[in-house]
């Protein structure tokens, strides 16, 4: 796989039943590097900021926010709120990276991972910031980074070019990446991987089991099954599977529908049919 390349895309789409209105700014792309972030803005009104913090292993993009201003992403490990789990750090926004290559574990890379477990988890390193544009009705951020195992090893060279839209009442989202092999480099077949997004405790499904949880004073507390109050999350595919059971099935795309308050949100993932395994 040596000076191989090879190409992955995908789409997210944020859709809010809802009106409201703009002003007539158009989409941002701000980089700010010594904040370590860029940030997009839709007529003002934040969408998502691609970060690096030195607290994460891999960059993300965090917070997501539709155009009606409800933030569609967990806080926990970032910027964590009451009633949220505070379980899998290394769930922070919406990222992209992998379970096992090479045998490395580049998924659930965390400060949480003991000291003398860390040389077998990997990392993904923010390294340039290639190109920023913004426009009337999308903007565009491509970025440089480069996968490093526990042993200092870089073993991939990533480019992810990102496009942020705006339709109407929905919030797009393509992410196209591209990975350069430095080594040899194996993406041994696992479950975690390759696209992830953690969403909302109100997103969740009311069939999720109890667990730990922020409480109101800012303390980790476990609560029993059945305490996930506001969990409204339902998951459905494009091959008309619904709920739990589209665990580990395939799809075209996979959507996750909402309440909170008044408001009805849909997440929806897309697979471009020229990836790999299509439909994942």
């Amino acid at each position: 796989m040596r000076s191989h390349a090879g190409a992955l895309s995908g789409a997210l789409l944020l859709a809010m039943i809802a009106t409201g209105s703009s002003l007539a700014q158009g989409v941002r792309v701000t980089a700010n590097e010594a904040e370590r972030r860029v940030d997009v803005t839709i007529d003002g009104q934040q969408f998502t900021s691609y970060i690096w913090p030195a607290s994460l292993k891999k960059p993300v993009l965090y917070p997501l926010v539709t155009d009606e201003g409800i933030t569609v992403t967990r806080g926990y490990p970032l910027d964590p709120r009451p009633g949220e789990r505070v379980d899998h750090p290394h769930h922070a926004g919406l990222w992209f990276n992998y379970g096992d290559v090479n045998g490395f574990d580049f998924w659930n890379n965390s400060d949480a991972i003991k000291l003398e477990e860390r040389h077998k988890m990997g990392s993904i390193v923010q390294t340039k910031i290639l190109s920023t544009k913004s426009g009337a009705d999308h903007g565009e951020l491509t970025v440089e980074s480069v996968w490093v195992t526990g042993k200092n090893q870089q073993i991939l060279e990533q480019t992810t070019r990102y496009l942020f839209s705006r339709r109407a009442h929905q919030r797009v989202i393509d992410q196209i990446v591209t990975l350069k092999a430095l080594d040899r480099a194996v993406f041994h077949d696992d479950k975690e991987g390759v696209l992830g997004l953690r969403v909302a405790g109100w997103l969740e499904s009311p069939d999720e089991k109890g667990g730990t949880y922020m409480d109101a004073n800012g303390k980790p507390t476990e609560v029993g099954t059945g305490a996930t109050s506001g969990a409204s999350g339902v998951y459905l595919t494009s091959e008309g599977v619904k709920g739990g059971a589209a665990w580990g099935t395939r799809g075209r795309w996979c959507s996750l529908t909402g309440h909170t308050g008044e408001h009805t949100v849909t997440i929806a993932m897309f697979d471009q049919p020229s990836n790999p395994g299509y439909p994942t």
